[in-house]
């Protein structure tokens, strides 16, 4: 059943972008879901706003969280400019930085891992693994989240957590899916099963682009499809006349 659409208007969501393929992941979801819910080829207005990757990375590479706030807070306030209500990040890595950047932004933000966890939560789970970057999987983006919710978080060890961040950053982020690479985060999912995890995280908003509940061991907790799909919700939630 879709909503008369007709009569209201969902918020304007705006999206702070870091790496292309996940950023557009997101932004389809939220354009075709949003139109199988409102009908037509009706979504909510979105807008997004991506400074050079490089600038993230540098910023990463050297540990510089600071950094990477003021490059979201940029986004953030340019966003606003253009009309958004409220922002997301379809980037799990740069979240190490949100403390900072929740407290000096302009607008309100939906956080990718709170959304996750909140998922894991509904559907049961007590102990899931953690896919992403090296970056993210050394952080406590999703640690703390989970352990908010009663949830237990495994890590990859640490020749996972650098052989994943290596084939992100260099295979999945430009765009490459080469079938050694869906092989081995099939395998780091086995892993993950084999020590007892009830699902696992893809912690990087490519990882979806090679796993998914068709081809891994365990079910999946998609964090690009679910941070637009709160998203949606929240847009939908906001319909004003």
């Amino acid at each position: 059943m879709t909503l008369d659409a007709s009569l209201a208007a969902p918020l304007h969501v705006g999206i702070v972008g870091c790496s292309a393929e996940g950023a557009a992941l997101c932004y389809r979801t939220l354009c075709a879901e949003g139109a199988a819910r409102l009908g037509g080829h009706r979504h909510p207005p979105v807008s997004m706003h991506t400074p050079s990757l490089q600038d993230y990375v540098q910023c990463l590479e050297r540990s510089d969280l600071d950094g990477v706030a003021a490059l979201m807070l940029d986004s953030a306030r340019r966003l606003q400019a253009a009309g958004a209500e409220f922002l997301i990040c379809p980037d799990n890595t740069v979240h190490a930085a949100f403390d900072c950047v929740r407290e000096a932004s302009p607008l309100p933000w939906l956080h990718i891992a709170e959304v996750v966890a909140e998922e894991a939560l509904r559907r049961g789970w007590r102990r899931v693994g953690l896919t992403g970057t090296a970056w993210l999987v050394a952080s406590d983006v999703y640690p703390a989240a989970l352990a908010a919710r009663g949830i237990d978080c495994v890590r990859p060890t640490e020749v996972q957590r650098l052989e994943m961040g290596r084939r992100i950053m260099d295979e999945l982020v430009p765009g490459r899916i080469e079938a050694a690479t869906v092989r081995y985060f099939q395998s780091v999912v086995e892993h993950f099963r084999d020590v007892g995890c009830d699902a696992v995280i893809l912690g990087c908003t490519e990882i979806p682009l090679v796993l998914s509940d068709a081809n891994a061991a365990l079910p999946t907790l998609d964090s690009t499809r679910l941070l637009a799909r709160a998203a949606l919700d929240r847009a939908l939630a906001g319909m004003s006349c």
